[in-house]
């Protein structure tokens, strides 16, 4: 059976903030409609590392992308182009720094901002430049993404959370803040996204320090969430004597085989329904 996906990735979001202030999707998770996961992310725990580590399965020391200033395409094979080579339509509402690794680099703003081009990796994408760009422009950049391309796979990131946690700590309500708010824009969407037969994963890069930046291994800039929705998830709880340990490297491979993809990539089948 052939699964479209849509990932949403919460720039900055640590596992604990997740888990203790997100109450819709927390109100899934109680209703045994979500399952939670908690991920140790991949060092170094900066931005564009680990957007690449996400969507290729590498990670940053063995990919090469170690920090935020190195502006190239990627050299290994994402989600995004084994979809695009296997006949799959691809989207996405992100930083720019998405389109400068899979689609063209460095990124031009007039050129690349709004992208519609077939032969790209990246389809079809709404891309931004401003950390302070609302979340809720982005979400609708999204669904109207999904709305007129249909994508297979579709990729939200907002950056509010990460924004704020910048500027205030992670110790701090303006952080949390940010992620309830992330929480209220979510609960208008998955609804439709899953009546539209999408599966559903919600995770971080990263997450936020109180010296107001991340990129080390303090438990809290390492820890993130997946919280996981859709039939094809197997919900096997996280609590369980067993928990399924889950790493961040897999989320590509996971992604690959929901959308019946030809990949090598590694993942977790324990997380898939039989």
């Amino acid at each position: 059976m052939s699964n479209k996906v849509i990932l949403i990735v919460l720039d900055g979001l640590n596992y604990p903030v997740a888990r203790d202030c997100m109450g819709y999707l927390n109100g899934l998770l109680e209703q045994q409609r979500a399952t939670l996961y908690s991920i140790q992310c991949e060092l170094p725990s900066m931005s564009r590392p680990l957007y690449e580590c996400i969507l290729t399965g590498v990670r940053p020391v063995d990919s090469g992308i170690v920090n935020n200033h190195i502006v190239r395409l990627s050299n290994h094979q994402s989600i995004f182009s084994l979809a695009k080579q296997q006949g799959k339509t691809t989207a996405a509402a992100a930083y720019h720094w998405v389109s400068e690794l899979y689609n063209r680099a460095p990124y031009d703003a007039v050129r690349d901002r709004f992208t519609h081009d077939e032969s790209l990796n990246i389809q079809h994408g709404c891309f931004y430049h401003w950390d302070h760009y609302p979340d809720e422009a982005l979400f609708l950049d999204a669904e109207h993404l999904r709305l007129t391309h249909q994508p297979d796979f579709l990729l939200v990131h907002p950056m509010n959370i990460d924004d704020l946690g910048h500027k205030y700590g992670v110790d701090s309500r303006q952080y949390r803040n940010s992620a309830r708010h992330a929480d209220i824009i979510l609960s208008h969407y998955i609804d439709g996204w899953l009546a539209a037969d999408y599966q559903v994963i919600v995770t971080s890069d990263h997450g936020m320090n109180n010296d107001l930046s991340h990129g080390g291994i303090l438990p809290e800039e390492r820890e993130v969430p997946m919280f996981v929705i859709g039939n094809q998830f197997s919900h096997h709880s996280a609590d369980t004597q067993k928990p399924i340990e889950v790493k961040q490297t897999e989320i590509c491979g996971l992604i690959c085989q929901l959308l019946n993809l030809e990949h090598n990539k590694p993942y977790t089948p324990e997380l898939l329904a039989l």
